[in-house]
């Protein structure tokens, strides 16, 4: 296949889980992509990065790596996320913010920082990973859910600044997918079959379910959707 060809994206959190089958799909399509992770182990894309998302200065390197290496940008996956534990008696103002300097702080600089890029480009496409906890609550999960609504409201209200420049920007938000984020909850068998039997398809996703997803809403294919949260849960969400 090769719909993303002559495409240039820039995926983070790219060594593992989504965002490494992320990178592999969008390769497979035809993109050239500049992958970026924390670590540099595990990354698999035409270029690599290792950043601290965290840090506004490496963000502005990465951007900057993303012209000089890419020649442009067509695709931007702000994939990167991390997920406080902890109820709100417990959780400390550190946890809190580390949170939303990666959830939602991190997608939102590089998308200022790549602007430019951005509109230049025929085929502009922003795509955040929310997560499903924007459609509802869970104890102990009160700052991820929190920073996953946060990232939905600010892919509808980018959506509309970036509309007129032809940039499409959009969220796709997974259900539980194993991942190394998701693995120590789900070792845990009776999670496991929790998970699985509140799926229609009876099944946990795995990240190419949402590489999947996310390769769709980088192509030609989804040009006319923009502003969207985009539910890949598999039926999880059919119970609300």
């Amino acid at each position: 296949m090769s719909r993303l060809k002559g495409r240039k994206a820039l995926v983070t959190g790219a060594a593992s889980g989504i965002g490494a089958a992320t990178v592999a799909r969008l390769l497979a399509d035809g993109a050239t992509v500049l992958a970026c992770d924390i670590s540099g182990e595990g990354m698999a894309g035409t270029f690599n990065h290792v950043a601290n998302l965290a840090d506004p200065q490496a963000i502005a390197l990465l951007a900057a790596a993303a012209e000089s290496q890419l020649g442009g940008l067509d695709i931007l996956v702000n994939n990167a996320g991390v997920c406080p534990v902890g109820t709100l008696e417990d959780l400390t103002d550190d946890q809190w913010q580390f949170g939303l300097d990666v959830n939602l702080l991190a997608p939102a600089r590089l998308a200022k920082a790549c602007l430019s890029l951005l509109k230049a480009s025929s085929a502009g496409r922003v795509i955040n990973t929310g997560s499903i906890l924007s459609r509802y609550g869970d104890a102990g999960l009160g700052a991820y859910a929190a920073s996953k609504h946060a990232i939905l409201g600010f892919t509808r209200s980018l959506a509309m600044e970036l509309g007129p420049y032809g940039v499409t920007v959009n969220c796709v938000q997974p259900g539980c997918i194993v991942t190394g984020m998701t693995r120590g909850m789900l070792e845990n068998g009776a999670a496991a079959e929790y998970y699985r039997e509140k799926s229609a398809l009876k099944r946990l996703g795995q990240p190419e379910d949402i590489a999947d997803v996310i390769a769709f809403l980088a192509s030609d294919d989804a040009r006319f959707i923009t502003g969207q949260g985009i539910i890949a849960d598999g039926g999880v969400m059919t119970h609300s």
